[in-house]
């Protein structure tokens, strides 16, 4: 088997997906590089069929398949973006395929997976164990693996993502690239330099799991239990992916976990699009590494949509919080009737917008004639927060800011 990957791979591999899968968007956005300083374009892979990129290497594996590994069938262990996308495809190549995933997996995830045909496995406490169980499996019923990322055709796949967005946006001189096991940026690396080899490629991790930040700079930090970035929560990079890495990837840079929700946040305020963790790191790093990138044309792979509902939902607010259109005010009143009513009019006449409000007698410090009143309140952001704060002291309330 090769051991290195080439533009002819990709090329190749552009030949048996076309059709196959979406030549999703390229697009620049004015907004995103007014404020990240440097000239921003977003590739669209969210709007895949299955909201991922992984579509493209799951693809170009199984399309190359003798016809006995067809009519033995695939196994593949995931419990996400590349369980959908093999299933996924493997439906429509009339392919058998089985998905081991570990205990833990999302149910919806789980459903999403069986509803494209597969036989979904669930075994083990962790991914490592599922893993262990899949491989065991594979030589059992003689299936043929289709990795996630340590195997070059599923990078060459991958790799297509860069000849589209060098057609659709030759100017682009950088790409940021998120990295987990690595198949992507190998792909997408290979592709891009052999097409413009000035360009630069910059490869982002968390800062939970810097499995090839470390390899790149020679550093040992561990790897945590988990991240919102989920798609790329990988401890150790491909055998086959790193020595590409090394050799064509330009830098490895880290985000934090708030980088990453700012990053999310942005996408679906700025551009309407839903993206997961892994899918909003190359934004985040281009916000927390500015000055890396000042006045170049970068190209972010936006690389999966797949974000469960709650945890959406849960950013959504915390982002309003940080930016202060979402407050929670606490207030020094008189017991007496009326007061909670006046509070509630002087707040609405400030163009407050009250979401919760909590009435507090027994559990307060405050001698017993006055009363706590805390107030949730949608705001126009942090200086119309000190507006009220010192309308409703001018008014004689003894009022502060709590979250």
């Amino acid at each position: 088997m090769s051991t290195t990957l080439d533009i002819h791979d990709i090329r190749a591999a552009a030949s048996r997906l076309q059709g196959q899968v979406i030549n999703t968007p390229c697009l620049p956005s004015r907004t995103l590089s007014a404020i990240a300083g440097c000239e921003v374009f977003l590739k669209f892979e969210n709007h895949q069929f299955t909201a991922s990129f992984k579509e493209r290497g799951a693809l170009n594996k199984m399309a190359q398949l003798t016809a006995t590994e067809r009519a033995q069938g695939v196994l593949a262990v995931s419990a996400g973006n590349h369980a959908q996308g093999v299933a996924y495809h493997a439906q429509r190549l009339g392919i058998a395929a089985t998905i081991v995933m570990p205990r833990f997996a999302p149910a919806v995830k789980v459903e999403r997976t069986r509803g494209f045909g597969a036989s979904v496995v669930l075994e083990g406490d962790t991914f490592d164990d599922a893993r262990a169980h899949g491989l065991t499996l594979a030589r059992e019923r003689g299936l043929t693996v289709v990795h996630p990322y340590d195997d070059l055709a599923v990078a060459a796949g991958q790799g297509t993502i860069a000849l589209e967005m060098l057609s659709a946006q030759p100017q682009i001189d950088t790409l940021v690239v998120a990295i987990g096991g690595g198949g992507l940026i190998s792909g997408v690396a290979t592709a891009a330099l052999a097409l413009k080899p000035g360009l630069q490629v910059i490869g982002v991790q968390t800062e939970r799991f810097p499995a090839v930040w470390n390899a790149a700079h020679g550093e040992q930090r561990e790897c945590a239990q988990a991240t919102i970035a989920d798609g790329i929560a990988v401890k150790a990079p491909g055998a086959l992916t790193l020595p590409l890495i090394r050799e064509r990837v330009a830098d490895v840079l880290l985000v934090g976990e708030d980088d990453i929700e700012q990053a999310i946040l942005m996408l679906l305020e700025i551009e309407k699009t839903v993206v997961e963790g892994a899918g909003a790191v190359g934004l985040a790093a281009l916000l927390k590494h500015r000055e890396r990138f000042a006045g170049r044309k970068v190209g972010l792979i936006l690389c999966g949509g797949n974000i469960e509902p709650l945890v959406l939902a849960e950013i959504i607010e915390r982002g309003m919080v940080k930016s202060g259109r979402l407050a929670r005010l606490r207030l020094d009143v008189r017991d007496v009737p009326g007061a909670l009513a006046d509070v509630a009019t002087l707040l609405g006449k400030l163009g407050a917008n009250i979401d919760e409000v909590q009435h507090q007698r027994a559990f307060s410090s405050l001698s017993v004639e006055r009363a706590q009143i805390e107030v949730v309140v949608q705001t126009r952001g942090v200086a119309h927060i000190e507006q009220i704060l010192l309308a409703m002291r001018a008014r004689g309330y003894r009022a502060e800011r709590v979250g």
